[in-house]
């Protein structure tokens, strides 16, 4: 299927890069569609509305970053996205104006998953996590690998 999309032209997106968010992702609940586009460069992706092609979310592995972050999914949760073995973790990014001000959203980590397709944008309370995240903090490389 081709779609149009804002940020990248023209796509071709195959059956297997559509996750379907139930209950929309937090502030676009009518958005239930998305399709996960990987950039070639770095641990990064688009999540792509295939409804609203100037809608897309830049993503990225919250473990390149921050090696350490943990959360318990709820079993209700879990439950909801048909979780049984595999899962991926994503985190929404903010760009700032320099790539040392952007931000990854620690607080609310997109979980999706892979075998059902499902995704789920989940909050989480009573955490140490900021919704703002530094991306790089002091000591880190861009690749997300401490300095020496």
């Amino acid at each position: 299927m081709i779609i149009e999309t804002t940020a990248l032209g023209p796509l071709d997106i195959h059956d297997e890069q559509i996750y379907h968010f139930p209950k929309g992702i937090p502030g676009f609940e009518q958005e239930t569609e998305f399709a996960m586009i990987d950039l070639q460069e770095g641990p990064f992706s688009y999540l792509q509305s295939l409804k609203t092609e100037n809608l897309s979310f830049l993503l990225t592995d919250p473990f390149v970053f921050y090696p350490h972050y943990e959360f318990e999914l709820p079993d209700m949760e879990a439950e909801e996205l048909e979780i049984s073995d595999s899962v991926l973790v994503r985190a929404i990014v903010t760009i700032r104006d320099t790539p040392e001000e952007s931000t990854l959203n620690l607080l609310a980590p997109v979980v999706l998953n892979p075998e059902k397709r499902l995704g789920k944008q989940i909050v989480l309370h009573r955490s140490p996590y900021l919704a703002k995240q530094l991306l790089w903090t002091e000591g880190q490389t861009k690749e997300g690998e401490p300095s020496c």
